[in-house]
């Protein structure tokens, strides 16, 4: 395979700094363009947006940046189906907590339909260099589509058996994502919640299997992780976690604080846990009131299917947002969560590219 540097050249990325696309308002505008500026590549986690939304988006990265950056969409997923016993069900688990900030109570969610087809013009016209894909394959035209406008193409597996799939789908690059990360897990062959390798041991074994770059994910916080994952065999690593406290990170204040009172406390390692309660389908947060009670292991399982769940959560999470409820947010971070810091996102680029740097120097000299 080639150098480290020609694959990043040919992935059209600066250093070895990815910010993870984070779905749901995390990766502002803002965000993405200072992650650029400082020689990191931002990302934009698309798929909760319009079309229009992603519009404006990106229309709002470029006037801050005139570097490069990416769109991440879900893979196609099937209509999922609920009995109406589970809805019903669910619908109660989830009405206490409704009346205790004050919202109307919840009803039976709608399927609001797969937003993948309706986002992919919006993404082509994006100007973006790079679309990745998770929770699937990218379907055949739209990667033609893709590369025809000269972008490069990548998607997420957590195992060698997805990575060799997305590279038989035409990927440019397979992002590795160990059990550590946060956010939802990205799988898509068997169980998302069992296929649970960590980074360690993902990435060796992806980069063995497949012939292109392979992209480095979970739990990577600092320069000695990016030098871990270098030594394993990636081209490049994305993190998520240690940017959603930066200043420019668009999650609510209150989430931020929770992963920051995690690193005063020096809080244990394994206060992170997969939860389905937030949106059915299996991502890894801070533990808190309503994970706890969604799923309670004494009562019978009431979580619909993504994005059914997804929808029927939403507006508890917008309401706790507003009101500063950590309890009721999806308080989604990775194992590496008390490591993070509150600093803004070019410090945070500048910190990880001299550790790792200081990393490989002083290896070097033992």
């Amino acid at each position: 395979m080639p150098a480290r540097g020609e694959l990043l050249d040919r992935l059209g990325l600066r250093s070895p700094i990815i910010q993870a696309p984070m779905a749901g308002g995390g990766d502002s505008a803002a965000l993405v363009a200072a992650v650029n500026e400082a020689g990191g590549f931002g990302f934009v986690g698309a798929a909760y947006l319009t079309p229009a939304q992603l519009t404006d988006r990106a229309r709002d990265i470029r006037s801050r940046t005139a570097l490069p950056f990416g769109v991440n969409l879900f893979a196609p997923q099937p209509e999922p189906t609920a009995s109406a016993a589970l809805t019903e069900a669910a619908v109660m688990r989830v009405a206490g907590f409704y009346a205790e900030l004050g919202l109307p109570a919840p009803s039976a969610p709608a399927y609001p339909g797969d937003s993948f087809a309706a986002l992919v013009p919006a993404m082509l016209d994006s100007g973006a260099a790079i679309f990745s894909v998770t929770f699937g394959l990218p379907p055949a035209d739209v990667v033609n589509a893709a590369k025809a406008r000269g972008m490069r193409v990548m998607g997420t597996a957590t195992t060698v058996a997805e990575a060799l799939a997305l590279e038989q789908a035409g990927v440019d690059a397979v992002i590795a994502q160990g059990a550590e990360a946060g956010g939802h897990r990205g799988g898509f062959i068997g169980d998302p919640a069992a296929n649970l390798i960590g980074a360690m041991a993902l990435i060796p074994q992806i980069v063995d299997a497949v012939g292109v770059p392979v992209i480095a994910s979970g739990g990577i916080m600092d320069g000695r992780g990016i030098a871990a994952a270098l030594a394993l065999g990636a081209t490049a690593v994305q993190l998520g976690t240690v940017f959603l406290t930066c200043d420019e990170a668009g999650i609510p204040e209150v989430h931020k604080q929770a992963i920051l009172d995690a690193a005063i406390l020096d809080a244990a390692e394994d206060q992170t846990r997969l939860t389905r309660a937030f949106s059915g389908r299996p991502a890894r947060g801070l533990v808190n009131r309503f994970m706890e009670t969604i799923e309670d292991r004494g009562q019978p399982d009431a979580v619909l299917p993504f994005p059914l769940q997804n929808a029927l959560t939403r507006p508890l999470r917008a309401a706790a947002g507003q009101q500063g409820r950590a309890d009721f947010l999806s308080l989604w971070a990775g194992q590496g969560a008390p490591m993070a810091r509150r600093r803004p996102a070019g410090d945070v680029v500048a910190a990880l590219l001299s550790g790792c740097a200081a990393t490989v120097e002083k290896l070097a000299g033992v």
